[in-house]
């Protein structure tokens, strides 16, 4: 009976290779051989571990998912083998298919916290997908496989008639917390999940993209209308308690997913670009009840977030000073990088 699954198995994966090869086919790089090399030149070491710079020089799940994915935009395998190699080694140690969140270089072991972190294993299910049909590597089409069903099995729950995406497999439920479930809209990568569900099918991808786009246009909070990083969505939805009730470092990152995955109403795009934006250009981070100021973000990494939104939503083009990529810090950075492949795959255009 077991070999007839395996074999099952295989045809599946067969079968989403054949339709991932052919979203990857004619796909030139779209983060430049300079642009990558500089990337690398600051975060990636030697072992095939992306190094955040602003955090104490740790690594994540996400960190190496972005990695991972940043290698296949640049239609670099070898880097790609290099960082997924560190990441399947170091990170996937849990008995669930999932990654261990931190691995922090200072420690022994080095693996400091064996809870998950959800957005991490996306991205790295996602980046092996895409690779998988870049390359044409079935290895890459199981592994994508294996994350993906996990990511399902243990993060996502359905509750009042919604699919809700939970940022780690413990901690953030009804049974884990009082405000429970929790949820941060910014692990919502809207563009991975319909390339996840050719390696995993299921009805619960279009479910966490389609109630996923709807919980972000509803977290409206503050005079600035922002999402907050997390929600706690046990009844109205509003920030969780435990966190700072703050449009922070996590949720600027969303209107960069929904730029990419060209979800969302312009009214939305415009919104959110309106409520980050400070007088001057810079992007913000909020106080969600006072709506005041936190953080000035003026590295051209965040910068570009709100130009895009506003780029997509049919708005004014992205300034020139902020298609020029120099690495700054990991986090900003790695959207920049983001960013300008939007940019690059839509030849320069928004719309």
């Amino acid at each position: 009976m077991t070999g007839w699954i395996s074999k099952l198995a295989g045809i599946v994966c067969l079968s989403a290779m054949a339709l991932i090869v052919g979203i990857s086919a004619g796909r030139a790089a779209s983060v430049s051989p300079q642009a990558w090399s500089a990337y690398k030149d600051a975060f990636l070491d030697p072992g095939g571990r992306i190094i955040d710079t602003g955090n104490g020089n740790i690594s994540h799940s996400e960190g190496q998912g972005y990695g991972m994915w940043l290698a296949v935009l640049s239609d670099n395998i070898a880097d790609f083998e290099l960082i997924w190699s560190f990441t399947r080694t170091e990170l996937l140690v849990r008995d669930d298919g999932l990654s261990a969140w931190k691995w922090d270089p200072r420690t022994r072991p080095h693996v400091t916290d064996i809870n998950n972190a959800t957005d991490g294993d996306i991205l790295i299910a996602y980046a092996l997908a895409l690779a998988a049909g870049q390359w044409n590597r079935q290895d890459y089409a199981e592994a994508s496989a294996a994350i993906a069903s996990a990511i399902l099995k243990k993060t996502v729950v359905q509750r009042g008639g919604r699919t809700l995406l939970l940022p780690a497999a413990s901690g953030f439920g009804e049974d884990d917390r009082k405000d429970g479930p929790v949820v941060n809209p910014s692990y919502l990568i809207f563009e991975a999940f319909p390339v996840l569900n050719l390696v995993a099918p299921s009805p619960l991808w279009k479910a966490i993209a389609d109630d996923g786009a709807a919980q972000v246009g509803a977290f409206a909070f503050s005079d600035r209308k922002l999402p907050a990083d997390w929600v706690s969505v046990k009844t109205k939805p509003q920030p969780a308690a435990g966190f700072p009730p703050e449009f922070g470092y996590n949720a600027v990152r969303i209107p960069l997913y929904l730029a990419r995955a060209k979800t969302g109403s312009p009214e939305l795009l415009a919104r959110l670009k309106s409520g980050m934006t400070l007088d001057d250009g810079a992007a913000g981070t909020f106080d969600l009840k006072s709506g005041a100021v936190k953080d000035v973000l003026s590295d051209p990494g965040y910068r570009v977030i709100p130009a895009l939104a506003d780029c997509v939503a049919g708005g004014s083009t992205i300034p020139a000073e902020l298609k020029n990529f120099q690495p700054t810090l990991y986090y900003p950075s790695t959207l920049h990088l983001l960013a300008l492949s939007f940019l690059a795959r839509n030849n320069g255009e928004c719309r």
